[in-house]
């Protein structure tokens, strides 16, 4: 009953009706107040078209907010933002009262003593905000002290909680400068309250909105140290809510936070001792993960309508060069020197032996996330390359991707005398590589071109084969060093000397070895034995079969033996090779390489034990955003993981895989797509059915992505799809109707007519309704697919198919059918006119004595509303026109009232509804 109506009931006496609001606005009777606070809306309605009347009803609302009832006020509170549209829309006759009268009232419901009354403003006022009708200036100066006095410290705790809350939601409605100079400092002290974790754990749930709506540089400055504290929290729902968050946060921070401070904390919180932490953690990897995505290193990125592209080849190339920085731990990129492909290569863990110098050195680079860059001295000793190479260098210096990958040294009982200075964990004697070519005489000339610009730097002596003394090389090229990251010529020389340092000790395997090197310890090996001969002489010309072997170039010096060492060496590298290049296929320098490690590791039947048993699924989930973030060149990375992924016995990991393939599909190409995907592809298609719904929803997402001999060989199989578990599974045909009208375009049409038109007609007969009208589209698509291409004989053979099998069908559903493929094909036109009258025309017509009038129904609706507004028909002199309107006379005096209604129904009555849809097939 509206209030109006409740202050017009006879007995009222003679008050006029703002004294009768008043009166029951003020009753004793609790109802009447609630009455009236349920009707204001009404109420002001009324009395609008007098502003007097109207500020009179509002100061009733203002002494109405103060009833002591909650009941009422909480019905008060309710109407607010319905009367808010109001005034929001007849602005200009009451541009204050909102600001002035109601807006009060909210904020003061913030602070009720009634819970009821404090949430339902809290609610209303949120809606306010977010259907922006408070003004900023409102919101400045009346909201935020009000929001900002109930988080003071000294405050409740409970309204502390709540306001908090809001703040958090407030921040994204705000402008960046009012959030930062208001609420982000209450923001960050609230995040350090000691007194009551529930403040802490809504500020650790809605850290990633305050870092998006502060920007980076606020974020960094201040949020982000509050955020490592959240993170150290000793409530484990502290740390969980901020690992669910960590995307979000990441997404605000520049890439070096992000990979310097926010990856090693990642890994920490993924190691946390409490599994619910390591649950959360392990969700958010793949979404963190993705927040490293950078398409000029990735090659992909995505367009404003949101579908992927390729980045040009070479743009690629030239972002991939100076954007490359060094490797985690002290091993710099490797790969070679014709690649653009970049590899991220490891440390080596700390081993017994090392010092602590050592160990502290390692634990800071893992920590870290493989972020700390390391000197270059040992990128060039070791061979790894320089960003740029000359031609010559290019052309005499092929490095095989195997090179650069390290082996711990485990040194054996009597090594106690190796040196064990962090500078001497990566020295030559702990990599293998296979042998380089010879390149001495490119040396000699170099030589005499660099040998005068280096201070202290003697020509060296003629050696076996005019190679230089290895010692001399070794001081070239630690003068060399200092230059080497300003300088690319310097850097290809580096490179030559480097190898040419290689080739000197293979040519020499009867001399002693010397590599004195400045400014650090150096670790030796000595093995005169015939075996470590063998093992140290490879020549430049060895066949391809040793070349794949590895090899130990080992530094030798008399002077400081090291026994014991190179029998360890032996047994590790008996062992070691097969692991490493399995390892090394890991390797990338995209992300940080730990956090890489750990998303592999999800597949891992121990984490679901562990972790979570849902964890595969939550990688499967997150698999297409970090394959786009590493792009379809480290996508090697993630294969053997997919490959698990593909075989879990999990049917829900698989299905999370069959949505996505299409979407992965366009990220590796169809190269990687025919190797990798493809394979998994025809394995789903075996499938359980909820596995294969997943990728039938995007089969043709999928198979436009193939080639075109690639796409034939699915044509026969796409059958299968109609032969399901469940017969009842409807749903599942319906969806491959939807799939086969957009995979038309993909055949040509002797394969349409081959294949997919007899699942069409199966299609067309299936007993749920919902599938055969879906069917009867796609027929006629079929049928618009023959025509376009100018295949008349292949569209006559499917015209006379659809005559046997429908309009001469035992059961009406089939006749039923025909009718509406006729309609339809004259809705779109998908068959010249001429061929329609000749062919389908007459069929279409006999109907008109069909004994079931559902045919008869759909047959005048097919003649009066389609095919007698086409201006073919509609000519006079048309020889077809005088039987269509026979057998339209026919029809409307049909015995049956539907039959005779829809026939007599003029075009021009038809439902508004209808009419848009039927313009557009017209």
């Amino acid at each position: 009953m509206r209030v109006t109506a409740f202050l017009d009931i006879p007995g009222q006496g003679n008050l006029p009706p703002l004294a009768r609001l008043e009166k029951y606005a003020f009753s004793d009777n609790i109802f009447n107040r609630q009455i009236i606070a349920r009707g204001l809306l009404d109420v002001l309605r009324d009395f609008s078209n007098d502003e007097e009347d109207f500020l009179t009803v509002m100061e009733i609302v203002v002494r109405l907010a103060e009833d002591a009832e909650p009941t009422v006020r909480t019905e008060l509170m309710e109407q607010i933002p319905p009367i808010a549209v109001f005034l929001q829309e007849n602005r200009s006759n009451f541009p204050v009262v909102l600001s002035e009268y109601l807006t009060p009232i909210v904020v003061r419901y913030l602070t009720d003593p009634n819970n009821q009354v404090r949430k339902s403003s809290q609610e209303v006022l949120l809606i306010l905000l977010e259907q922006d009708l408070i003004s900023q200036h409102d919101i400045e100066n009346k909201v935020c002290p009000i929001l900002l006095a109930l988080s003071a410290p000294d405050s409740d705790d409970e309204y502390k909680a709540e306001a908090v809350n809001i703040i958090c939601k407030l921040a994204s409605m705000l402008s960046k400068s009012t959030v930062e100079s208001l609420l982000l400092p209450r923001f960050c002290e609230l995040c350090g309250d000691g007194k009551f974790f529930q403040v802490r754990k809504v500020c650790a749930t809605n850290f990633g909105d305050i870092c998006h709506a502060v920007g980076q540089e606020a974020a960094e400055k201040f949020l982000i140290p509050k955020f490592f504290e959240l993170c150290s929290d000793n409530v484990w729902g502290m740390r969980k809510a901020c690992a669910e968050c960590f995307m979000a946060v990441s997404y605000s921070a520049s890439p070096d936070v992000r990979r310097a401070q926010l990856s090693p904390l990642f890994i920490k919180l993924i190691s946390d001792p409490c599994r619910w932490v390591r649950q959360a953690a392990f969700q958010s990897l793949g979404p963190f993960i993705s927040t490293f995505a950078n398409p000029s290193r990735a090659g992909l990125y995505i367009r404003e309508d949101g579908t992927l592209s390729i980045r040009p080849p070479a743009q690629d190339l030239d972002s991939a060069l100076t954007s490359r920085s060094p490797s985690a731990g002290s091993c710099g990129n490797t790969s070679s020197a014709g690649s653009t492909k970049l590899v991220h290569t490891e440390p080596d863990l700390p081993t017994e032996g090392t010092s602590t110098g050592t160990s502290d050195l390692l634990r800071g680079s893992s920590s870290s996330g493989g972020l700390m860059a390391n000197s270059v001295e040992d990128s060039a000793l070791t061979g790894a390359e320089s960003t740029r190479l000359s031609p010559e260098a290019d052309a005499s210096l092929k490095l095989p991707d195997g090179d650069n990958l390290p082996i711990h040294c485990h040194p054996g009982p009597g090594s106690s005398t190796c040196p064990e200075s962090p500078e001497d964990v990566f020295n030559n004697f702990f990599y293998w590589r296979t042998p380089l070519p010879d390149i001495s005489k490119d040396l000699e000339l170099f030589l005499s071109e660099a040998g005068p610009q280096e201070k202290g730097c003697s020509r060296p002596e003629t050696v076996h084969h005019s190679c230089v003394a290895r010692s001399e090389i070794q001081k070239v090229l630690d003068s060399l060093q200092e230059h080497l990251m300003n300088d690319p010529d310097v850097q290809a020389q580096v490179q030559v000397l480097s190898a040419a340092l290689r080739a000197a000790q293979l040519d020499s395997v009867n001399e002693p070895e010397h590599q004195p090197m400045e400014g650090r310890h150096e670790g030796s090996v000595s093995d005169p034995s015939p075996a470590s001969d063998n093992r140290t002489a490879l020549s430049a010309s060895s066949s391809q079969k040793e070349l794949s072997e590895p090899r130990i170039l080992q530094s030798t010096d008399p002077g400081k033996p090291c026994s014991g060492a190179i029998d360890q060496l032996e047994t590790e590298q008996r062992h070691l090779p097969a692991p490493l290049e399995e390892h090394k296929s890991k390797l990338q320098d995209i992300i940080p390489q730990p956090l890489l490690d750990q998303y592999v590791s999800m597949t891992d039947p121990a984490r679901a034990q562990t972790v979570d048993v849902d964890i595969a699924k939550h990688c499967a989930y997150s698999l297409p955003g970090v394959a786009l973030t590493l792009g379809r060149q480290n996508w090697h990375c993630l294969r053997d993981t997919y490959e698990t992924l593909a075989s879990d016995v999990q049917w829900k990991v698989r299905r999370t895989l069959a949505f996505s393939i299409h979407e992965l599909a366009v990220i590796l190409g169809d190269q990687l797509t025919a190797a990798d995907l493809v394979p998994v592809f025809n394995g789903f298609l075996k499938d359980l059915d909820e596995v294969r719904i997943g990728i039938l929803k995007h089969l043709y997402d999928f198979l436009k992505l193939l080639h075109e001999d690639k796409r034939r060989e699915y044509l026969y199989q796409l059958q299968e799809f109609v032969v399901t578990d469940n017969s009842r599974n409807w749903r599942f045909r319906y969806e491959l109707a939807e799939q086969l009208i957009l995979i038309l375009e993909l055949y040509n049409p002797n394969d349409v007519y081959d294949y997919l038109m007899h699942i069409a007609l199966k299609l067309c007969a299936d007993k749920v309704s919902e599938v055969r009208w879906i069917s009867f589209k796609l027929v006629v698509a079929i049928l618009q697919k023959f025509y376009s291409h100018s295949e008349r004989a292949l569209g006559l053979n499917f015209i006379s198919e659809l005559i046997v099998r429908f309009r001469h069908c035992a059961k009406w559903v089939g006749r039923q059918a025909f009718a509406f493929i006729c309609q339809a094909v004259v809705n779109e036109e998908c068959i010249p006119v001429d061929q329609f009258v000749e062919h389908l025309l007459p069929s279409l017509l006999s109907l008109a004595s069909d004994p079931v009038p559902n045919v008869r129904v759909l047959l005048a609706k097919a003649l009066r509303q389609t095919l007698l507004e086409k201006a073919y028909l509609r000519n006079a002199g048309n020889p077809h026109l005088q039987v269509v309107e026979e057998t339209v006379q026919a029809l409307q005096s049909d015995r049956d009232p539907d039959v005779s209604f829809f026939a007599t129904l003029e075009p021009k009555r038809r439902s508004t509804a209808d009419t848009p849809v039927l313009a557009e097939r017209n």
